[in-house]
């Protein structure tokens, strides 16, 4: 019985990839005999469809069951329909996987969530809050040293740039010192109660309310020192895209903000 396991690389030491659809290659594998086909997934580069132009590969190959950390559950009920089960949930190697699979540590045995061709257990099934238990505590392991060097940075911040390191950025050009209100942001990281405080006390010091709006907007919303964290956390394109999205809107919102302020309150911005 042949298994696909969506891979970042074309062997069997190829980290699994993160989802079914879009991870550079599948891996399709007898694990009775360790054989194994890498072929490059169509799904990869796809701007849309990119499950159904996997899902054509798997159905192609006559794959039974599917391997992987995360199947949408568009794709899981094709597959089902055609009789291929998926089995979610599993990190690591694609040769762990395939190793896992054939001593009978993943599905109904032991790890991984299986969804297509059994029936459906319900949110309580034992199997299925083991599995997510036993995720969630290899993912938290894999991201500590990420997290721990986050809160290093932090303070390092925290130490080293004072609020009147900040104050001198700004020059009282309102559009400049917006988008340096936003950078600061972005860079600055902690609890969103700090930018608040420093937001108070740069205004004490004469910098205008559009640069300290964008700067607790930038603050709450950006963050680069979190970045790896985030990017481990929910993927690398996401991550940056979220950010350079986020940033781009803080300095046009903070503007708009303080104009309707003033429209409400008749105060100067």
């Amino acid at each position: 019985m042949k298994v696909a396991i969506p891979a970042e690389g074309p062997t069997l030491e190829s980290a699994a990839g993160r989802r079914f659809g879009i991870a550079p290659y599948l891996i399709v594998a007898d694990p009775a005999t360790g054989a194994f086909e890498p072929i490059p997934n169509p799904g990869a580069s796809a701007a849309r469809g990119a499950g159904m132009q996997a899902l054509v590969v798997v159905l192609d190959k006559d794959v039974k069951a599917v391997l992987t950390r995360h199947c949408s559950p568009a794709v899981v009920s094709h597959l089902e329909a055609h009789g291929v089960r998926t089995v979610s949930g599993l990190v690591g190697t694609v040769g762990e996987i395939l190793e896992r699979y054939r001593n009978n540590e993943i599905g109904d045995a032991g790890e991984g969530v299986i969804t297509g061709t059994r029936p459906h257990m319900g949110l309580f099934a034992p199997s299925a809050w083991q599995a997510a238990v036993r995720q969630s505590c290899r993912e938290l392991g894999a991201m500590f040293p990420v997290l721990a060097g986050v809160v290093l940075l932090i303070g390092l911040l925290r130490a080293f740039v004072p609020t009147t390191v900040l104050g001198s950025l700004f020059s009282g050009n309102a559009i400049r010192d917006t988008l340096c209100g936003a950078c600061a942001g972005s860079i600055l990281a902690g609890n969103p109660i700090n930018s608040y405080v420093i937001g108070s006390e740069l205004l004490k010091h004469g910098v205008s309310l559009f640069a300290v709006t964008a700067l607790i907007l930038a603050w709450v919303t950006v963050g680069v020192v979190q970045l790896p964290a985030e990017m481990a956390a929910l993927g690398r394109k996401f991550a940056i895209l979220r950010n350079a999205v986020c940033f781009l809107l803080a300095p046009p919102i903070a503007v708009v903000t303080v104009v309707l302020l003033h429209m409400v309150t008749g105060a100067a911005p």
